[in-house]
């Protein structure tokens, strides 16, 4: 076990900093967040009926700056299925990165919650869709029963390798998505990352480029349980509608699902959630500017690919600093909300030393 570093102080509260990179899921609760499970520990009504569930669009539509129809789940996995289900019928596929969470990392949820929808991967640089390739891929697809018709496009902001879609590039998908009367879903798991990077006004990324629905990520911006489906346009409330008939059915309608939506608003309130994602953001870029050349992808977001050799490897895991291996010669180290600049400043020297 990595030994821990001095304890540090967060807005009056005290936090242990281990120098774990493993991932960003794994971290402490933000302070803030905590106290809002605490303070919702009281009666109220359940099954999202309470005062607090009942809040979510406005804060939502507050947030985007449009109306906007939103709801907890239990789980990023969730979140994006039930999306899924609601843009796309069992026969319908869904067109996404080969590398796309969805892809790799559900174990095949979102053709469990579709009841069988398929889908249709495609490659791209730093796991990011290219218009014209999802162009052509639709194209490809002829208009009788006897293939599988598109009926959704999926995008990770921030990508699986960290990059930020631009409010241009996800406009530029969602161009396509509007001539061919499909709908565009974005994985947002860490959707504060890519927002605090582009430095741009979250509507901007989201409902005015043409995305449906977002997966709005909280778990690994300070939350400790549940995300946040955010539906847009004319057909938010009888998505939202169907949505919560997917999460029942699923079994992910939380009885008290009030600390859900406790943790959700906290995160939202006086920009908490940017807050916590520019600290995450700040840190990997000062991990990046010590790793140099080592770096595989820009870094846009918390996360870093490296180059580093398995004695390298072992080198920096000798000093306390876990991370996860990556392939062969690669690692991929995962900074979050409560680390910045001077909290990774040991990582930093020990990449920096690996010369």
């Amino acid at each position: 076990m990595a030994p821990l570093r001095p304890l540090a102080l967060w807005r009056g509260a005290v936090i242990p900093l281990a120098m774990r990179f493993f991932s960003d899921n794994a971290t402490s609760v933000c302070p803030p967040v905590m106290a809002a499970i605490a303070a919702a520990d009281q009666e109220d009504h359940g099954y999202g009926d309470d005062a607090w569930s009942a809040r979510l669009d406005g804060a939502f539509s507050d947030l985007f700056g449009a109306p906007a129809k939103a709801m907890w789940v239990a789980s990023g996995t969730a979140a994006n299925s039930i999306a899924l289900a609601c843009l796309c019928p069992p026969y319908g596929g869904i067109i996404t990165h080969e590398e796309a969470h969805i892809a790799v990392d559900e174990c095949g949820a979102p053709a469990f919650f579709t009841h069988g929808a398929s889908l249709m991967t495609l490659p791209g640089k730093g796991a990011k869709l290219s218009p014209d390739a999802v162009r052509e891929r639709l194209a490809a697809i002829r208009p009788d029963v006897h293939q599988i018709p598109a009926r959704a496009i999926s995008i990770t902001n921030a990508t699986e390798y960290g990059l930020a879609y631009t409010p241009d590039e996800v406009a530029a998908l969602g161009d396509v998505a509007r001539a061919h009367d499909i709908s565009l879903h974005m994985d947002g798991a860490r959707f504060a990352n890519a927002v605090a990077h582009l430095g741009c006004h979250p509507g901007d990324v989201t409902w005015r480029a043409g995305v449906d629905v977002l997966s709005f990520g909280c778990v690994k911006n300070g939350g400790m349980v549940g995300e946040a489906l955010v539906f847009f346009g004319a057909r938010a409330k009888a998505r939202a509608t169907e949505a919560e008939r997917w999460r029942k059915r699923s079994g992910h309608l939380f009885s008290k699902g009030r600390y859900l939506a406790a943790q959700i608003l906290a995160l939202l309130e006086d920009e908490l959630w940017l807050a916590n994602a520019r600290a995450a953001n700040a840190a990997a870029q000062a991990l990046a500017t010590s790793a140099g050349g080592r770096l595989m992808h820009p870094v846009q977001a918390n996360e870093l690919f490296l180059r580093l050799t398995a004695t390298e490897a072992a080198r920096l895991r000798a000093q306390g600093f876990d991370f996860h291996d990556w392939g062969e010669g690669a690692a991929r180290i995962v900074t979050n909300w409560s680390q910045d600049a001077a909290g990774v400043a040991p990582l930093a020297h020990a990449l920096a030393a690996l010369g």
